[in-house]
């Protein structure tokens, strides 16, 4: 199932957060659904599945398995390890961690796009955080380019995002590939900011599925 143009709601937590474990993911994801959202992204093979079945498979899942090795900083669905599972679950799209830096064991991220084509149906999107790495996915033949990335490598860091400039060059510069939003997200005017460059498609996880973080943000206001 390819990606349909608009709003993918991301819904995942981690180990160390209050919405981890349990159906609060299928839940959040559910809640996406009822208010229309286009598509989910979810991490690990048990909350893409779970997704899948509350959804009874009527929205597109990206999926991604994060996955943190010692010998690199990619973490995003890194190795072909992450890759084989992804394939077997109800993800129609696999994402990965498409920047240039090194792979755990050395593994090449052409290497991971060509096993992905060779073993199935799926689609693949570049999670990027410059528009070099960019280019580079769009020659790999990835379905899909995402700004996920920008502002979280070191080469970014500190980068403020949404980054409006950043999304215009990816819109103007890879012309093969549909160009995703994702990163910074935090109200409805950041949003509009960002559809007024065109782009189609927009990941938007933390402003609508962690609610500690959203909590912190409005508790912001009352020290000013």
């Amino acid at each position: 199932m390819k990606l349909n143009e608009g709003l993918i709601v991301s819904c995942q937590a981690l180990k160390d957060e209050p919405m981890y474990g349990g159906d609060s993911i299928k839940k959040f994801a559910y809640a996406a659904y009822l208010a229309g959202a286009k598509g989910i992204r979810a991490n690990t093979v048990k909350d893409i599945n779970g997704i899948y079945h509350k959804l009874k498979g009527q929205l597109p899942i990206i999926g991604i398995i994060k996955k943190v090795y010692d010998d690199s900083e990619v973490y995003i669905t890194p190795t072909l390890k992450e890759v084989k599972k992804l394939i077997k679950s109800k993800c129609d799209v696999i994402a990965l961690d498409a920047t240039l830096r090194y792979r755990h064991n050395g593994e090449k991220l052409e290497d991971l796009v060509n096993y992905i084509r060779n073993h199935s149906n799926k689609l693949i999107m570049a999670d990027c955080a410059t528009l070099e790495e960019a280019k580079n996915a769009e020659k790999l033949g990835f379905d899909y380019v995402s700004s996920t990335l920008r502002s979280y490598t070191e080469e970014t860091k500190g980068i403020k995002i949404p980054d409006i400039e950043f999304t215009k060059s990816l819109l103007k510069e890879i012309t093969k590939t549909n160009v995703i939003f994702e990163g910074g997200i935090d109200s409805p005017q950041a949003l509009k900011n960002v559809l007024n460059t065109g782009v189609k498609y927009v990941v938007i996880g933390g402003a609508i599925t962690r609610p500690l973080q959203i909590t912190k943000r409005y508790l912001k206001e009352f020290e000013n």
